[in-house]
């Protein structure tokens, strides 16, 4: 199997597996990959994991199935199946497969080596990354006259901003592990070979905590962006009040009977 998943009771794994092609995605490891992550969305897990095993996260689209797509009755196809459906119906699979799936629980993205046009993409799709020192990002389908079409255009200057996104893009160039963290676009640098292990560290750190309020806190920040200050705290009140009153109030309790009354909030 190509895409595989370990499990353990609060944290998933989700390997892709195609060293042979740098673990660039084709129309079948991209159903593959939704697959996964659909299961994950649907199980008790708490978090994830999304590492490309091999030594390096995803080269991107795979070519060679871009290559095919010359064919102008293969290309119409391929492009219906992956279209973007109107209004709020639910989205396709994109071409790099889960980068258009909107999951309620976090995933971590743990990349080594190359993360690159698609590959980037998947990379900025995941909530956090963790980068290896050695690992690096860029719009490599510059090219190619690929463009940016699974997300790429949108997150990149929502996590950058404009100007860096644009200088990213336009000239296509590679973005080291180093500079990814300090302009945003990676949280952690660990060392080479070292990615895995941290990103499931976090996510296990992650998931001790009573998940409602993860959830809802996450599920502001991501929905709250770009909203005027008064309508995102609308949102952060709707969301949050329900996650309080199922488990705030139990864990005020715990606090008051014991937790943290003297100060040391280290174990909570």
């Amino acid at each position: 199997m190509t895409v595989s998943i370990e499990k353990t009771e609060d944290v998933w794994t989700i390997i892709h597996d195609r060293p042979d092609a740098r673990n660039a995605v084709d129309t079948d490891h991209a159903e593959a990959l939704v697959a996964a992550f659909l299961e994950f969305e649907d199980s008790p897990a708490k978090a994830a994991v999304f590492w490309g095993k091999g030594g390096n996260f995803c080269a991107g689209w795979d070519l060679k199935l871009a290559a095919t797509l010359g064919d102008p009755e293969l290309r119409e196809a391929y492009f219906d199946k992956h279209s973007f459906p109107i209004g709020s119906a639910p989205s396709t699979l994109g071409p790099m497969g889960p980068s258009r799936l909107e999951l309620s629980k976090p995933v971590i993205g743990a990349v080594e080596g190359a993360a690159v046009a698609g590959g980037m993409e998947l990379a900025l799709w995941c909530d956090i990354r963790v980068m290896a020192e050695t690992a690096y990002l860029g719009v490599y389908c510059r090219r190619w006259g690929i463009t940016l079409m699974d997300g790429g255009s949108v997150r990149l200057p929502r996590l950058v901003g404009q100007g860096k996104a644009l200088e990213i893009a336009l000239t296509g160039r590679k973005v080291e592990a180093e500079e990814c963290y300090r302009i945003g676009l990676a949280e952690k640098v660990v060392p080479h070979g070292e990615t895995r292990a941290a990103a499931e560290a976090m996510a296990h750190e992650i998931a001790r905590f009573p998940q409602e309020a993860v959830r809802a806190d996450r599920r502001s920040i991501i929905e709250t962006r770009g909203m005027p200050v008064r309508d995102a705290l609308k949102v952060e009140w709707a969301n949050g009040l329900e996650a309080i009153r199922r488990e705030g109030t139990a864990g005020a309790s715990r606090f008051r009977d014991g937790a943290g009354r003297h100060g040391d909030f280290s174990n909570i």
